[in-house]
């Protein structure tokens, strides 16, 4: 938006406040819902057996959920603290009959890192996948960068290199670029992820680049930081941002901690690039999960999370409340 047009309808919001009347209500906009947790949780994948690369302190932790082309449902997790040398990550697959059922099957190991592409050794984190055209993207972090992969089947994954011979697409302005997740709006890929840095006002952001091809990507805007979801501000308190639009406004799941006392943060704004720097505005709530994906199948919602303790990965329904 341009910022002339921004700062006139701040301004005509703030004058129908003083007359007693919301920006909300003189223009007609619905408020945002509330997400929240719709139904008992059921687990959909546990602690895998890796063979050798086990390790008895290993953690499922970032996932992503869709379905193939043939209708089975694709569960891929990073498995942090495995034996695979350097930084102990790997992705592992499950594969599911319908997004409900418990218990999917565990399919085996299904990506490692490679070096010889640029990636660091045990580095992979946090694939998320968008079905686009009859092509499944694969966009995931390899602790430095964000990289993609490419299926026809949803179920193989090709990395797609680069002239450089390697897949990454870009990474920065923070350390640890990861946690990358797509969205479609206005004719343009939205690759939303995070970063930390070791110095204030904000050691952990969300940032959002656009592209028109996949291949060259906008410089990052900075889209969330700060607020209550900073309290205490760590490196890890803008971590796994997940945004889905719904009813005109788009909202951001921003997670702050894993674990038991796992805590998550909900924004709702008009603008896929504003959800608050610096402050609160459009936050609208907070879950005790960690790292969620959210799935629409058959006009239903759910919500996908890792389990508590960090031995697997469970779904619930999602409902909406005003």
């Amino acid at each position: 938006m341009h910022r002339l047009m921004r700062a006139s309808i701040v301004s005509f919001g703030f004058a129908l406040a003083l007359a007693g009347t919301s920006f909300a209500q003189a223009t007609q906009v619905p408020a945002p819902q509330v997400p929240v947790i719709g139904s008992p949780w059921w687990q959909i994948a546990g602690n895998p057996n890796l063979g050798p690369l086990t390790n008895p302190q290993q953690q499922p932790v970032d996932f992503a959920i869709w379905q193939a082309a043939d209708g089975t449902w694709q569960l891929w997790s990073c498995i942090r603290g495995t034996n695979c040398g350097g930084f102990s990550r790997l992705f592992h697959r499950w594969e599911g009959r319908d997004i409900t059922a418990p218990n999917w099957t565990p399919m085996g190991i299904a990506m490692q890192a490679d070096p010889t592409l640029g990636e660091l050794p045990g580095g992979l984190q946090a694939p998320h996948v968008y079905l686009h055209q009859g092509v499944w993207y694969m966009v995931y972090g390899d602790f430095m960068r964000i990289c993609l992969a490419r299926s026809t089947d949803g179920k193989n994954f090709t990395r797609v290199l680069r002239d450089n011979g390697q897949p990454n697409l870009f990474d920065g302005p923070f350390l640890n670029t990861r946690d990358p997740m797509l969205l479609r709006f206005g004719g343009l890929w939205l690759c939303y992820y995070t970063g930390s840095q070791a110095q204030l006002p904000y050691y952990g952001a969300v940032f959002c680049r656009t592209s028109a091809d996949m291949k060259y990507w906008s410089e990052p805007l900075f889209v969330c930081a700060g607020g209550l979801a900073s309290t205490p501000a760590t490196p890890f308190d803008a971590e796994c941002p997940f945004v889905l639009e719904r009813n005109g406004f788009f909202y951001l799941f921003r997670n702050q901690i894993y674990g038991p006392l796992a805590q998550n943060t909900q924004y709702a704004s008009h603008d896929p690039f504003n959800f608050g720097v610096g402050h609160d505005r459009y936050r609208i709530g907070t879950l005790p999960v960690a790292a969620p994906e959210i799935v629409v199948h058959n006009r239903n919602y759910y919500i996908a999370a890792l389990n508590p303790n960090l031995d697997g990965i469970r779904v619930a329904k999602l409902g909406w409340t005003p």
